[in-house]
């Protein structure tokens, strides 16, 4: 921007600056005036006196058109990449006379986009002028801003007057959830090859009596042989049960590595592959949690989410150490798989330079080894190694 620029654009936020036509207005006023300073002829110097005048109150009418506007912005729900951000501008005019053509410009920040703006003809006095439109994502994220942007060049657009208001925005961009249809590596964690935890699971798979959790309504595709036959008949419905998960006693806890340095592609998909393994451990029951090395353990939909959306390569570790309970371990670093507590899983991503024979491992963890060309949903269901 150079100087010529940044003093328009000064004067524009601090008070008026002259459009197209309030130059050559300008001018021409000052033409008069020069022309009745040198012939004394009195009709020049009206005509001058009254461009200046226009000129002023354009001006001051230009500052008083944004005065007494009130921006506030409705709360921007969460979405997943490539959804699309629905934001919400609400612009109150509280003063008895209406407020007219409006310049109304969000800006945000430059990874979202460009700024976004919409013209408004008219707010009516004590009325509200609703601003919805729609903003796509393409990566995921915490996005924040709060300039929202008021320009006008009323009422006779000889100077054009810009004001900012401070209304906070907080955007997340939620990561991909792949469905899984199953999931060796949270299936098989922390279960233990015990006479016991075998009984527990045959039972679990083919009991119908003593193991059950609770009753539910009865959805397409459940197995008759889960009917609850007394309770259908008391509610006129079928009703069927919701047998406990046996874990060998253990809780899922699924670890990004992030405080270590990643290929920007491979820590993308290492947090679509937290995710997608926490909600997969949560729908089948199972007590599951998230650790990074930013916040450490966190549990819940909502909060496991925004933590995935947030964390990035390389952050601080102010978690410290990870638990030492059987976890499933997501990391680029494969020295860091020899030290892991026993009963755990890892997934790895290893560097091109790093052939997979010369990598050391920790054979009693089984894991895989993420190949980045081929789909991950099908690599996140394949056997361990």
């Amino acid at each position: 921007m150079n100087i010529g620029n940044r003093i328009a654009d000064w004067l524009e936020t601090r008070w008026v600056t002259p459009a197209y036509a309030g130059w050559i207005l300008g001018i021409i006023a000052v033409c008069f005036f020069g022309a009745a300073t040198n012939t004394m002829a009195g009709w020049l110097y009206v005509i001058s006196g009254l461009s200046f005048a226009l000129l002023g109150i354009a001006g001051v009418l230009s500052v008083r058109s944004l005065r007494h506007l009130q921006v506030t912005r409705r709360p921007i729900q969460p979405v997943s990449v490539g959804d699309d951000l629905t934001i919400e501008l609400e612009i109150e005019n509280p003063v008895n006379h209406p407020k007219t053509l409006l310049l109304v410009r969000d800006v945000l920040p430059f990874v979202l986009g460009q700024p976004v703006q919409t013209a408004i003809e008219t707010i009516s006095p004590h009325s509200v002028h609703h601003w919805v439109y729609y903003l796509p994502t393409q990566k995921r994220g915490v996005y924040r801003w709060n300039t929202v942007q008021l320009r006008t060049a009323a009422p006779v657009g000889l100077f054009w007057c810009r004001r900012q208001r401070e209304v906070a925005a907080t955007a997340f961009v939620y990561p991909t959830v792949l469905p899984l249809t199953n999931c060796p590596m949270v299936d098989e964690i922390g279960q233990e090859k015990s006479p016991l935890f075998l009984s527990l699971d045959r039972r679990s798979q083919a009991a119908t009596e003593g193991v059950t959790r609770s009753l539910r309504p009865y959805r397409v595709g459940d197995p008759t042989r889960l009917i609850h036959w007394r309770t259908s008949a008391r509610y006129g419905e079928f009703q069927v049960r919701e047998l406990e998960v046996f874990t060998g006693g253990q809780e899922v806890i699924i670890c990004l590595d992030s405080a270590t340095s990643w290929n920007p592609e491979h820590f993308e998909q290492a947090v679509i592959a937290a995710a997608s393994l926490y909600f997969y451990a949560s729908g089948r029951q199972l007590s599951v949690k998230l650790w990074t090395a930013f916040t450490g353990l966190v549990q819940g939909h909502r909060v496991v989410l925004e933590t995935l959306a947030a964390t990035y390569a390389g952050e601080d570790a102010r978690a410290g150490d990870p638990p030492t309970l059987p976890l499933i371990w997501l990391t680029p670093n494969h020295v860091t798989l020899s030290s892991l507590p026993p009963g755990s899983r890892w997934m790895i991503w290893m560097p091109e330079s790093l052939t997979e024979p010369a990598m050391p491992v920790n054979r009693n963890s089984p894991g895989i080894v993420i190949n980045s060309d081929q789909p991950l949903q099908l690599q996140l269901q394949s056997p361990l190694k």
